[in-house]
């Protein structure tokens, strides 16, 4: 069997599941890495997860067992990987070996009974209003690109968005008469959320001026200095830039940092979970929960600064 088995998995993942772009090319890496290390040994883990190679091909996954899989797993974590990314290797291999026994492809899946690293649970990394509010005024409005800058920063806070779902925004998807934005999330989903006064005036400005960057043949808002789309690793670079001149102790500072401090100032200001769970666009409340142990662990600093007997 080739390596047309494999994409033919990978297309079922993008059909049937809706898997994102994203989730496709980790999982078709991570399969074709562990590929690669049944064939390689160790030295297939050294390539970054940015590269993409040919999928694997499926005679090389049937020849691997338990013993196989949970080596891989192991080397991956000496080599740097992250439980969570482990867990993501685990979960990938885990679905195509359950794709190819459902087709009655192979007749074991040797994933079974391997359990997933624990994931360790850490507070996200949240702003103060006054590190938000100073990002947010950071990009020089007198340029065009000052301008598209500052709309980013501003849409990513006030509608908790992330970057690639900022990057697929539309002309359509805002409703500047509702104050609402249409956002297509994680597996097609669609959401409506709510989209604020300083958000909307930043817009307004840069769409005044977008034409200076170009006249595009596209429908997405945010565009780069040529006109073309601006991508999900743009605006990563657009935050980490602003994040570099003025927050200079808080270089971890990424677009999903904004999206955590979103979340967690509205439910300091007293928002209902499930209304914050909507607005992110959560299958679960579960993902949710964890902005409420950020909310009681800044209850218990300010307790701790403020209290003479703390």
């Amino acid at each position: 069997m080739s390596a047309v088995d494999i994409l033919r998995y990978l297309n079922y993942l993008r059909v049937e599941r809706n898997f994102s772009r994203h989730t496709l090319r980790a999982y078709a890496n991570d399969i074709t890495q562990f590929s690669d290390y049944i064939k390689n040994g160790a030295a297939a883990l050294q390539r970054t997860e940015d590269e993409i190679r040919p999928p694997a091909s499926l005679d090389i996954l049937k020849s691997a067992d338990k013993q196989r899989i949970r080596a891989f797993l192991a080397h991956a974590q000496t080599a740097g990987c992250t439980s969570r990314t482990t867990a993501r290797k685990l979960a990938a291999l885990r679905s195509v070996y359950n794709f190819f026994l459902r087709e009655k492809s192979i007749t074991i899946n040797p994933t079974q009974g391997i359990r997933s690293p624990r994931l360790s649970k850490n507070l996200p990394e949240v702003l103060s209003i006054p590190e938000v509010t100073a990002l947010l005024e950071a990009p020089d409005i007198s340029t065009t690109l000052g301008k598209r800058d500052r709309a980013v920063l501003e849409v990513l806070y006030s509608c908790g968005l992330r970057a690639a779902e900022l990057a697929g925004l539309h002309t359509g998807d805002v409703f500047y008469d509702q104050q609402t934005v249409r956002v297509l999330g994680k597996r097609s989903k669609e959401r409506v959320v709510p989209i604020g006064s300083y958000a909307i005036a930043a817009l307004h400005k840069f769409l005044k001026v977008r034409h200076e960057l170009g006249h595009p043949d596209h429908e997405c808002i945010f565009v780069n200095h040529r006109g073309g789309p601006l991508t999900t690793r743009s605006v990563q670079r657009i935050v980490a830039r602003y994040v570099r001149d003025t927050l200079p102790t808080r270089l971890e500072v990424s677009p999903h940092t904004l999206r955590h401090t979103f979340a967690t100032h509205i439910l300091d200001a007293g928002a209902d979970l499930r209304v914050v769970q909507e607005m992110l666009g959560h299958e679960s409340l579960s993902s949710t929960q964890i902005y409420t142990h950020v909310s009681i662990e800044r209850l218990r600093q300010v307790y701790r600064d403020a209290h003479p007997h703390a």
